[in-house]
């Protein structure tokens, strides 16, 4: 006699094979549901390490800032992979910048006191930094920031793993003066960032014995480079420095190249463009022209491959990764080193163990600065190439020692910096 269970709600005629699979569905959902319940038990009772990722997702900066998140998100899915950290699983909270500063400095109070995160990694632009540097100063929390950046800074509160001046461009500028000419115009955002970059630029040139042609600034809100463009062409400097920020370079190339300035009459060397802005830019206009970082996609070596491939894996073929993504992406790294060497995820265990950590990095060796919390980095020169890749010209080989405070003493950049503050209204960047 065959056994037929009684399905009165489906009917008596459903056969043996039906009622198997449904039952099979039924349990699938049963125990995803239940993995779902148990993960936010986890979440509610302490299992969990929160971590708090700052970025703008809206706003003007939010394509430069996104896929810094991505990376993020990369390296804290494959610590997740590995087992978590401590045993528990690394739960990110994502805030919003939203291109704003203020903003920024909200987004990091809500971050520590309220979803009391482990530890914060964001900012992009110095005057977000600058804003959220008094925070995490008065938690003595901690906030990793993956941009090369002006310098001028050190708290024992934050790590720096982009680089600094004398890492990216005092080399990437010693290399376009030897190879390229003498004489520089130098634009930028303004911003707190590119102008304390442009300053420090100027004593390094001088200090070559090199020129400065010009100086000229742009809102991170204006995009109009008409007058500057007609100045680069009346001076006629040999070299152009750009510190221009995100969409912005949209307009300031479109400019140079109508005004019939290419790479092979007037190249310029930017601090600002990666990859990924490349990718807005048009690139046959792109072709030849110079930028400096620590690190390029197109680097060769096996760390390097897996980390681009990997981010191609989870976010697209299509997607590129740069330098700011490469920082961020082995900060989490480093941090999660500090953890598990610490044992726990105390903030004065981590801060302290942090400063003697390094790693393989997909640019090369990397090292904090147990002195700065500034992170040793190798400098590198890359030309643009048809495929919107960076073809390296010039490497320095060995990982350069952060020099934070170059030229002069800290009282004095202190000054030079409040200068910039007040003359903004107190705040970090130009209306």
């Amino acid at each position: 006699m065959t056994f037929r269970p009684r399905l009165h709600d489906l009917g008596q005629d459903m056969n043996t094979k039906t009622f198997f699979f449904i039952g099979m569905i039924s349990t699938v959902i049963i125990v995803s549901s239940a993995a779902v319940i148990y993960l936010h038990f986890l979440q509610g009772n302490g299992h969990t390490i929160r971590v708090g990722i700052l970025h703008s997702q809206t706003g003007p900066v939010a394509l430069s800032e996104l896929p810094i998140v991505d990376a993020t998100m990369l390296a804290i899915d494959e610590l997740n992979a590995a087992g978590g950290l401590l045993g528990k699983y690394i739960e990110p909270i994502l805030g919003d910048g939203a291109s704003d500063a203020a903003t920024f400095a909200a987004q990091a109070e809500k971050l520590i006191a309220k979803d009391q995160v482990a530890v914060i990694f964001g900012c992009w632009t110095s005057a977000s930094r600058k804003m959220v540097k008094p925070i995490v100063e008065k938690y003595n929390h901690l906030l990793f920031y993956p941009l090369p950046f002006e310098g001028l800074e050190s708290s024992p509160n934050i790590v720096y793993t982009g680089a600094v001046p004398n890492q990216e461009m005092f080399p990437g500028v010693t290399w376009a003066y030897i190879n390229l000419g003498k004489s520089f115009y130098l634009v930028g955002s303004d911003y707190v960032g590119p102008r304390v970059v442009n300053e420090l630029i100027k004593m390094h040139v001088q200090l070559l014995g090199g020129t400065i042609a010009g100086e000229a600034y742009q809102p991170l809100n204006g995009a109009v480079f008409k007058q500057i463009v007609q100045d680069i062409v009346k001076t006629q400097p040999k070299v152009i420095v750009n510190t221009v920020s995100g969409k912005n370079n949209i307009a300031f190339f479109k400019e140079l190249r109508s005004a019939g300035i290419t790479p092979e009459k007037i190249p310029t060397i930017s601090f600002s463009i990666a990859e990924e802005e490349l990718k807005i830019l048009s690139i046959k206009d792109m072709v030849g022209d110079y930028a400096g970082w620590s690190y390029f996609q197109s680097i060769e070596r096996p760390e390097n491959a897996k980390f681009v491939q990997n981010f191609k894996r989870k976010y697209g073929e299509e997607r590129v990764v740069s330098a700011a993504l490469e920082a961020a992406y082995f900060g989490v790294h480093l941090w999660a080193q500090a953890v598990k060497s610490a044992g726990t995820i105390d903030l004065s265990a981590v801060r302290r163990l942090v400063k003697i950590q390094g790693m393989n990095a997909p640019e090369g060796i990397v090292t904090i600065d147990a002195n700065n919390n500034h992170t040793w980095k190798l400098a590198r020169v890359g030309q643009i190439t048809p495929a919107g890749q960076f073809k390296v010209v010039w490497s320095s080989g060995n990982a350069v020692c952060p020099i934070p405070f170059p030229f002069q003493d800290k009282q004095d950049w202190a000054a030079f910096l409040d200068r910039l503050y007040k003359g903004w209204g107190n705040q970090w960047a130009a209306e």
